[in-house]
């Protein structure tokens, strides 16, 4: 999803996962309509800075796994099994790191224990704000390669907001342009770019800047 600043993109994220209630209209998901969002249903990875004190990494993402759980809440195996394989995924290969504190990480490395957090949901739909805003470019390109491998292979629908246009353009199946004039224009970056439909949405000319 793409779109100049204020066109809504992060309202739609939030309408979508049930955050705030939608101006109007309902959306559906394999021919479900979907009016009251599960934590079984959608994984959410907002921008927001989180400050979790004495909260290690571990429990960050073990809160995926609560919608599973038993009513005291009690983790298993298979859950255990989930989480570590989690942190693996976004590139916390030691498993020391699940067990040192949130707050002690830096502002990418806090987006991908929240983004292993979401993985952990096990949810058929994930949304994400700004996923890659705080990544150093080859933990960007990691965690859009992963994304779009859920998509691909494990059938997940990942709706990524974002402004790394040459990343978004280059791993994205469709693109979702957003703007204030024209709405919502849902195609392929191919079939876009060929309408012009960039240059009207930003005013310029992204793919030469310099021009």
């Amino acid at each position: 999803m793409l779109g100049p600043n204020g066109c809504g993109k992060s309202t739609l994220l939030r309408t979508l996962a049930g955050l705030q209630p939608a101006l109007s209209g309902s959306f559906d998901y394999q021919s479900s309509i979907i009016n009251h969002q599960s934590s079984k249903d959608i994984a959410l990875v907002l921008t927001e800075r989180l400050s979790m004190d004495n909260t290690t990494v571990h429990d960050v993402v073990a809160m995926g796994r609560y919608p599973y759980t038993s009513f005291l809440g009690g983790l298993t195996e298979t859950d255990e099994a989930i989480i570590k394989d989690s942190l693996e995924k976004v590139g916390f290969s030691d498993p020391s790191v699940a067990q040192t504190f949130f707050n002690a990480h830096s502002d990418g490395e806090k987006q991908r224990i929240l983004i292993a957090k979401a993985l952990a949901q096990q949810t058929p739909i994930i949304l994400l704000d700004e996923p890659t805003a705080h990544l150093d470019l080859p933990h960007r390109i990691l965690i859009l390669r992963l994304l779009r491998n859920l998509a691909h292979k494990q059938s997940k629908t990942v709706l990524i907001s974002t402004h790394e246009l040459d990343l978004a353009l280059a791993l994205s199946d469709r693109i979702l342009l957003m703007t204030p004039e024209r709405g919502i224009q849902l195609d392929t970056a191919a079939n876009l770019k060929k309408a012009n439909a960039f240059t009207s949405a930003f005013g310029m000319d992204i793919f030469d800047p310099l021009g």
